[in-house]
């Protein structure tokens, strides 16, 4: 008895870690992702070719597992859903990973990563405006995610206005090969930051359109694929008007082809799966708040392989948006006892689940009934056996 209640409390904890476990580890993959592709692009690849190819990659990778394993649960695919589809191959593999590729490529890899922490703070703007959030002022946890909104888009100004100089965590390191690229990346700064906020807009546009679509084609492989596909498609009409030169399709054994596998295999397919899953379970704005792990991870690898410089401003920015952004997110994690008490059914209707608290009292309230009756019946017996005078 007391191994199947500790192995249910471990399955328990376990389930209730996944999220958690999720999100952490496609921080990691996401960190890779900037390295690898800041590389093939400073090698002359067109981030309008790679952003293709990241999702031909995906749609191979995913599509067979969405057929097989989902074929007996798959909805029925109509046009509203399929024009939903539409937008969000648009949002996210066209409009944001293009703009964010050469907003990278004008700024670096960690200042890139750096600006996707405002992502929750965009977020939960665009929720209020969908009326997925509501703000009280009267209550602090309310008033909490309103100003950590605020807080974080001053860090972002901080980031964009203010360079600063070079902050050099390992004292005496050349930075002499890094003259003209630094030059470049002055005179393309404020270009690129500006890039990078159109990017996380579209980021943003994209979690909140793929929560709506998931309560009407609840099936997050399939819509994965789906996904990786528009992306593809509308990614190739794209790439051919952008790009007039057929050689930069090509590709052979080098950077190119291996960011091209990576970030379809992990920042697409993976990436749309868990984020689809784990929004569904705890909502896009807890699917947005891990981003600055992926910043600390992202500024520690491109300081050691790209040896890119870190500005002054790049780090009070940063600083100033994680502190905007966890308080959004302890306001966001005030309003969990209230959204918990009511969950969706498989209809999507919304009903209250019966918890374990709800359980245990009505079977006290049925126990306790019972027994009552029980002896209601016992004294209405003994009654009926008294002889009538």
């Amino acid at each position: 008895m007391g191994d199947q209640r500790v192995g249910g409390m471990s399955c328990q904890s376990l389930k209730k870690a996944k999220p958690f476990l999720a999100m952490v580890s496609l921080q990691f993959g996401y960190a890779g992702m900037y390295i690898i592709s800041m590389v093939s692009l400073k090698r002359g690849m067109s981030h309008y070719i790679l952003a293709t190819y990241r999702h031909v990659v995906a749609t191979i990778v995913i599509a067979p597992f969405a057929i097989v394993l989902e074929r007996k649960i798959r909805p029925k695919m109509t046009w509203p859903i399929f024009l939903r589809i539409v937008l969000l191959g648009f949002l996210e593999p066209v409009l944001d990973q293009n703009l964010y590729f050469l907003g990278m490529k004008y700024t670096s890899a960690t200042f890139a990563s750096a600006t996707v922490n405002m992502l929750p703070a965009i977020t939960f703007v665009m929720a209020i405006i969908f009326r997925l959030e509501t703000v009280n002022f009267k209550k602090l946890h309310s008033t909490a995610k309103v100003v950590g909104t605020v807080v974080t888009v001053m860090g972002a100004m901080v980031m964009t206005l203010y360079k600063g100089p070079i902050v050099d965590f390992i004292g005496g390191r050349e930075q002499s090969h890094h003259k003209a690229s630094t030059e470049s990346a002055d005179q393309h700064w404020v270009t690129g930051t500006l890039m990078l906020l159109g990017s996380i807009c579209g980021w943003a546009s994209f979690f909140i359109l793929q929560s709506f679509t998931l309560k009407m084609y609840p099936v997050e492989l399939s819509l994965t694929a789906w996904i990786c596909l528009m992306g593809m498609v509308e990614g190739s009409i794209v790439s051919l008007i952008m790009e007039r030169d057929l050689s930069v399709w090509a590709i052979g054994w080098d950077s190119r082809l291996l960011a091209s596998v990576y970030t379809g295999i992990v920042c697409s397919g993976i990436a749309y799966y868990l984020q689809g899953f784990v929004s569904k379970e705890r909502g896009p704005v807890f699917v947005t708040s891990f981003s600055p792990l992926c910043m600390i991870i992202t500024a520690v690898l491109g300081f050691i392989v790209l040896a890119e410089q870190v500005h002054l401003g790049s780090v009070i920015g940063a600083i100033i948006i994680v502190f905007g952004l966890y308080t959004v997110v302890w306001g966001k994690s005030k309003d969990a006892p209230n959204s918990k008490g009511i969950v969706a059914n498989e209809k999507g209707t919304r009903e209250l689940p019966i918890t374990d608290t709800i359980r245990s009292s009505s079977i006290i309230t049925t126990t306790t009934t019972t027994a009552a009756d029980s002896n209601n019946d016992a004294a209405n017996s003994k009654v009926s056996k008294i002889p009538h005078a």
